[in-house]
């Protein structure tokens, strides 16, 4: 026999309120009390009632929404390229629809409450970015309109990019420009891009035959000044470095320049991202180019059109834009 859907009027018998109270609940509306609103949620949870979102945007007079949730500390966001970019790929896919983008930026401590909160109200859909993996696994039990910046767990859809050839290719070049002792910075660990990347510069190491020489912080520029330091301090010989991003190789170029390393002369740097930091460095960065734009309008495509189910994945090249931040020495 196959059970029927939960309907508001049976969450809100189950919890014992009024149909508003519960309404009141789903919308984060005033009106409740903070005892009778987490009660409303565990009934809400307990029974599995999703929202109908039609309904829902009829209802408030507002058309479809897609959640951007982004872990991470909200000075950061307004400061960093990346989120920048990720934002301007969602409103270019959105733009002409009645659809609209509600942009979430919660520290890790705060996120799980987050998404449950989401998991009930989900309209369009969900992008996901920098959420640790237990926690995305665990919204994707509640909701399957989802997709992340990058892969997380199996089956979890996600756009992203080519990380390990990226590294790799970048590896390859600087050895191809004379550098024998490349050190790398890498991402957070637990990041399935910065994972990617450590990845691709080992492999590009040993087969290159050079030592592995590196650091890892998170993806920041003071990260990179502080990791760059302390490389010079224990491996003085290192002549490049290829950075997990362009915030971490900003840093690095910075620690170079204040210890009087010429650059490309003395080190050269490989950055990732190919954001406008890259572009606007001097000297200009090298660095593997990442398309967030199209990386984040294509995971909003696929949610508008329905196109998410379990295992969907879409990966984008990552191709290296040299400039004169590794010219051969």
């Amino acid at each position: 026999m196959v059970q029927r859907r939960p309907t508001l009027a049976d969450v809100a018998t189950q919890a014992g309120v009024s149909k508003a109270a519960v309404s009141r609940v789903i919308n984060d509306a005033p009106g409740v009390s903070a005892q009778t609103r987490e009660h409303v949620r565990g009934v809400i949870a307990d029974l599995g009632y999703r929202p109908d979102p039609i309904a829902r945007a009829l209802a408030s007079g507002h058309g479809d929404v897609v959640e951007l949730v982004i872990v991470d500390d909200t000075s950061v966001f307004g400061t960093s390229p990346y989120y920048g970019r990720v934002t301007a790929g969602i409103l270019q896919e959105l733009a002409g629809s009645n659809a609209q983008l509600r942009v979430h930026v919660v520290d890790e401590l705060n996120t799980a409450a987050l998404l449950n909160r989401i998991a009930t109200s989900v309209s369009l859909g969900v992008l996901l970015v920098n959420v640790p993996i237990p926690l995305a696994s665990d919204f994707y039990r509640q909701c399957q309109r989802v997709v992340t910046i990058g892969p997380t767990v199996p089956g979890l859809p996600f756009v992203g990019l080519e990380n390990p050839e990226g590294a790799y290719a970048a590896v390859q070049h600087l050895h191809a420009t004379g550098r024998r002792r490349i050190a790398a910075l890498h991402g957070p660990d637990g990041n399935s891009c910065a994972e990617g990347r450590r990845d691709g510069y080992r492999r590009a190491v040993r087969d290159l035959g050079l030592p592995e020489i590196s650091a890892t912080g998170k993806f920041r520029r003071e990260a990179g000044y502080e990791l760059t330091q302390r490389l010079l301090a224990e491996e003085p010989e290192i002549d490049a470095i290829f950075a997990g991003c362009d915030l971490l190789a900003t840093g690095a170029m910075q620690a170079l320049g204040n210890a009087g390393r010429r650059i490309p002369h003395d080190v050269a740097v490989v950055g990732f991202d190919d954001s406008v930091i890259a572009e606007c460095a001097n000297p200009p960065m090298t660095s593997v180019h990442q398309p967030v734009e199209q990386m984040a309008a294509a995971a909003t495509r696929a949610l508008i059109n329905r196109q998410i189910a379990p295992h969907w994945r879409c990966v984008f090249p990552a191709n290296l834009q040299i400039r004169q931040s590794t010219a051969p020495d």
